[in-house]
């Protein structure tokens, strides 16, 4: 083949491809010129209808090809299903108690602990079912008669009940002299100036201030009788033999034991020195004032 041939094969080529643009140039502006025509022509009600449903189905199709989160932008609003599915029931069947109990705060003690070996211990005893105990008898008078309410009640004060073993209340007519007892007991920071006592309740109230329970008793020691510390308890200091066997010479004999706690505090030798002492001290201070001096700061000044 000659090169003449060549540039004609690609004149001929040109050509064709020039005429083909032409039909189709040709055949767009039929179709734009149909459309024109088209439009020209009245739009009826038919031709919406149909253009309607068919946008309809393309929006729903669309609608259910799923959508990737890239393709959400910002400010498009997402509209979730109505129909929301149910979180399941959560049954966990029967749970243990808890091992604390707390009230509405918190911050407070727990109200119980539980403690599941004592339960069980609990129940292991409850199966050996024990017989109540019986009910006692009513309590009855010298006469036979049944107490009333007013009796019970002065019978129930009489002691100081089972928690103190029945420790029982002194007579009225018994109040004076353990007025001086319990006294010459609360004074004991005057005996010994080495020594100090916390003061007590009813101190400086009198008869009033006693308590309302005493116990008598005696106790069996060893030991020369001192003062004991103040409790409602009145004691005895009775002799008896040492450990050992034989007598003690610090017991008190016979003749030199007295009635009462006042009776032996004033016969003491080192409580009279220690007493009188204290008086001279006393006298002094009153005498360096002046006679007649002791009620001076109550006299009224003009």
């Amino acid at each position: 083949m000659s090169l003449k041939g060549k540039g004609k094969e690609k004149a001929t080529e040109i050509v064709d491809n020039s005429s083909s643009d032409s039909a189709s140039s040709s055949d767009d502006d039929s179709d734009t010129s149909r459309s024109y025509s088209s439009d020209s022509e009245p739009v009826t009600q038919e031709y919406l209808d149909s253009l309607l449903e068919k946008a309809r189905k393309n929006a729903l199709s669309v609608s259910d090809e799923p959508t990737s989160p890239m393709d959400i932008l910002e400010g498009d609003v997402v509209h979730l299903d109505s129909e929301a599915k149910t979180l399941p029931s959560l049954d966990p069947g029967n749970i243990p108690k808890p091992y604390f109990e707390f009230d509405e705060s918190r911050h407070n003690r727990p109200k119980s602990i539980r403690d599941p070996d004592i339960e069980l211990a609990e129940k292991s005893s409850s199966l050996y079912s024990v017989p109540a105990p019986p009910i006692p008898p009513p309590e009855l008078t010298k006469d036979g008669k049944l107490l009333t309410k007013k009796q019970r009640k002065a019978l129930k004060h009489q002691t100081a009940g089972p928690g103190w073993f029945d420790m029982p209340a002194p007579a009225e007519a018994d109040l004076p002299r353990l007025y001086r007892e319990v006294e010459a007991m609360r004074l004991r920071n005057s005996l010994d100036p080495k020594r100090f006592y916390r003061k007590d309740e009813g101190e400086g109230k009198g008869i009033k201030g006693l308590p309302k329970h005493f116990a008598v008793k005696s106790f069996l020691l060893c030991v020369q009788q001192q003062l004991l510390s103040f409790s409602p308890q009145i004691g005895t200091i009775v002799t008896a033999n040492t450990p050992f066997g034989g007598g003690s010479s610090e017991n008190l004999s016979r003749a030199n034991r007295k009635r009462t706690l006042v009776d032996e505090l004033v016969d003491d030798a080192e409580a009279k020195r220690y007493a009188k002492k204290k008086f001279e001290d006393l006298q002094s201070i009153r005498g360096a004032r002046g006679k007649n001096t002791l009620q001076a700061k109550k006299r009224q000044k003009w």
